[in-house]
């Protein structure tokens, strides 16, 4: 349960951590290119050595979650790479990529749909 719950905390604060630094950027940024997304995504990174189960699961996958699951995959690539797992870390990055556009493609497709069904 106190697992669970440091997740929920993580989560929580850097779910709203990323609302409020887009929504600064995003008055700030008179541009189409997303800044806020790219500055959110390459702003946590870290290791978490000598710190207790819940501690790590709160800055890990609560935190580094909420705030951007991209910054969770950029860690577990390294970890691949630095590991001498190349073609694994190269096959997560090319699967990552071109699954989660085809699964955006397919979300907005599928939405496109069925508001045109929906529109009498």
């Amino acid at each position: 349960m106190k697992m669970i719950l440091a997740v929920a905390f993580g989560s929580a604060t850097g779910g709203v951590a990323r609302f409020l630094l887009s929504a600064w950027l995003e008055q700030r940024a008179a541009s189409s290119f997303p800044w806020p997304t790219l500055l959110v995504n390459i702003t946590w990174t870290f290791e978490t050595a000598g710190v207790s189960p819940e501690l790590r699961a709160l800055l890990t996958t609560g935190l580094c979650g909420g705030y951007t699951t991209f910054s969770t995959f950029s860690l577990e690539t390294f970890a691949l790479a630095e590991e001498g797992q190349w073609s694994r870390a190269g096959a997560y990055i090319a699967l990552s990529v071109i699954i989660s556009i085809a699964a955006a493609a397919a979300g907005i497709s599928g939405a496109r749909h069925f508001v045109s069904a929906r529109t009498p």
